[in-house]
């Protein structure tokens, strides 16, 4: 039988860089084995080989089992594995990253940390939602009263645009089905917005909590940034669904949303819409700021060094 001990170790000139892998493969109903070093995926249908190196991140989908040598191949691979709902629109759990590199998570922290940057990556996300307005120089309060108005615009707009009544935003949390269906349908789209989020936001290794609008939440970044697509995708597949029928709302909803999201690259989408706004500058031009493998140790001035080392007997 073959050991841990006997499998030789990978190291990142092993790996496939990211930017040459799928960024993302949804599989669903279907079980996933390993074999040698791919991955195979069986249903009803047939069995497919997949080959474990050129997956960035596996979405698992309902109706999905995976045995402990395919999870193990996708580790040796530096593929991250997140359990999602029926296309991507919830997630559920994750194991690991996608990157190794912490560059991601530093960035936003740094910026979060800064009353200053973080009013200007609010200000950049409020231009992302709505690239006509600019935002420079305003204040916090004055980009919560200015999309809070641009909110209400939307849904106006799809009111209009679809005949359904709209008599403003109304539901209570936890209780889905006292809400009329479109209140119902704008909650079951915000929720999977909130699952495509998460799952961006677990797979490029950020903090979900370290929000620079929303705060005080375990969730904070990822309610940032499924807001980001709230008024161009999220209402208006709501009012939509309603408009064609009013019942099942929440179903049907869903529904619609994933085929939406599909025809948008939404996944690949909200991957760049996350680093372009954490970390802007990239003075390489490069398109994989951020992958290395590389553990430092930090010293006094913002000073890093290499680790691996012994600096008992160092001359600084």
């Amino acid at each position: 039988m073959t050991t841990i001990a006997k499998h030789a170790v990978l190291t990142p000139r092993h790996l496939t860089r990211t930017r040459d892998r799928l960024s993302f493969l949804y599989l669903e109903r279907c079980t996933i084995h390993r074999e040698a070093n791919a991955l195979t995926a069986e249903d009803a249908d047939g069995i497919t080989h997949i080959p474990s190196a050129a997956i960035g991140t596996l979405l698992l989908g309902p109706g999905t089992r995976i045995t402990h040598q395919a999870m193990s191949v996708l580790g040796e691979s530096g593929a991250a594995v997140m359990w999602v709902g029926e296309a991507g629109v919830r997630y559920y759990a994750g194991g690991r990253a996608l990157t190794r590199s912490s560059a991601l998570a530093e960035a936003q922290a740094t910026l979060w940390a800064n009353r200053r940057t973080r009013l200007s990556v609010a200000r950049a996300m409020y231009h992302l939602r709505f690239p006509d307005d600019d935002p420079a120089g305003l204040t916090r309060q004055e980009l919560l009263g200015r999309e809070g108005q641009r909110v209400k615009d939307c849904y106006r707009t799809e009111a209009a645009r679809t005949g359904v009544t709209w008599r403003g935003r109304r539901f209570t949390p936890g209780e889905f089905t006292k809400a009329d269906p479109i209140n119902q349908a704008i909650t079951a789209a915000a929720q999977c917005m909130y699952g495509i989020a998460h799952a961006v936001i677990a797979s490029l290794g950020c903090s979900p909590s370290l929000g620079f609008i929303h705060s005080g939440h375990e969730l904070a970044f990822v309610l940032d940034i499924a807001d980001l697509y709230k008024t161009q995708i999220g209402i208006p597949t709501a009012f939509t669904v309603v408009a064609e029928d009013d019942t099942d709302v929440g179903p049907r909803t869903r529904r619609m949303l994933r085929n939406e999201i599909n025809r948008a690259g939404l996944l690949d989408r909200c991957v760049s819409d996350i680093k372009q706004l954490l970390a802007p500058a990239n003075p390489t031009g490069s398109d994989h700021q951020g992958e290395t493998d590389e553990v430092r140790l930090q010293t006094d001035g913002g000073r890093e060094v290499c680790a691996g080392q012994n600096y008992a007997e160092a001359s600084w």
